[in-house]
């Protein structure tokens, strides 16, 4: 199944090229807001248990073409975004070779640096399109498959991780380049996309054998597959856990493989993995 989020705010069900506007549904289900708020996405953490429902409701709801509908981020409130830096090693090698993005740190991976975190306020969806904040310094892409948590857990074992993800999004890890430290510079203000949908576990049969790749203008400038990755998603979802209790809605990105490469204010990027669909986003000043 494919759920998404349009402007205003409202949750739909993706059939073919129509939406089915499910919101009453999805937001009749939740709990009564109290504060301090429960962790996690309440959406999200509802949507497992929703979704036979969901097709009920999708078979009689009012629907909209999907071309007419402004696409947000498929998860409103994720506790955590958690990037995976340096997970793909023809990735590695082409930081490498390239000073402005090494900014003298080379020959470094996943298990040299861990994982890092992007803030919530980074997010967007497709029709926000990426803001260019620092137009005298280099903002490159970063095409990504994401897992979206659905339930949580703590030292979750490696067997169980894929327990724990509700379904797969796209995402554009867009990075500032620089000195300063990851987090600061992956966290401006919409460098976090995500979309265009979600599609539900189920849809991926396996995520680390997923091809995806990355057009700029038309241009193709990444394609590679899951099945490179230094840290599976499996890994990646342990190892977080170690650190972080993992909640519903926390996003999960798996990393970026090689042909990373600057964005300018007009550029289209377009992000493909086939099982999802793609996530095409301009690039504005």
């Amino acid at each position: 199944m494919r759920l998404c989020r349009f402007e205003p705010n409202r949750f739909g069900v993706i059939e073919g090229e129509t939406v089915a506007d499910v919101t009453e549904l999805v937001l009749g289900s939740l709990p009564p807001l109290v504060y301090p708020l429960t962790a996690g996405d309440p959406v999200i953490a509802a949507l497992p248990g929703l979704l036979p429902k969901l097709r009920e409701a999708a078979a009689k709801a009012p629907r909209k073409p999907l071309a007419d509908v402004r696409l947000l981020s498929p998860v409103g409130m994720p506790g955590k975004v958690i990037g995976a830096p340096a997970n793909y090693m023809k990735h590695v090698a082409e930081v490498a070779a390239d000073r402005q993005i090494n900014q003298g740190v080379v020959g470094k991976t996943i298990d040299d640096l861990g994982l890092f975190l992007k803030a919530g306020t980074s997010i967007v969806g497709p029709a926000e399109g990426i803001a260019i904040h620092f137009p005298d310094r280099r903002t490159d892409h970063e095409g990504e498959l994401v897992a979206v948590i659905g339930k949580a857990g703590k030292n979750i074992a490696y067997e169980d991780a894929l327990d724990h993800v509700f379904g797969y999004t796209l995402g554009l890890d867009m990075t500032l380049r620089g000195a300063e430290d990851r987090s600061l510079r992956k966290s401006v203000d919409s460098y976090a996309v995500m979309g265009p949908w979600m599609v539900t576990a189920d849809e991926i049969a396996d995520p680390n054998d997923v091809r995806l790749w990355l057009d700029v203008n038309g241009e193709r400038r990444q394609d590679s597959s899951t099945s490179y990755m230094i840290f599976n998603t499996q890994k990646l979802i342990a190892y977080a856990s170690r650190f972080y209790t993992l909640q519903p809605g926390d996003l999960i990105m798996t990393g970026t493989p090689e042909g990373v490469a600057p964005v300018v204010p007009g550029d289209t990027i377009a992000l493909t993995v086939p099982e999802i669909g793609t996530l095409s986003i301009a690039v504005r000043a």
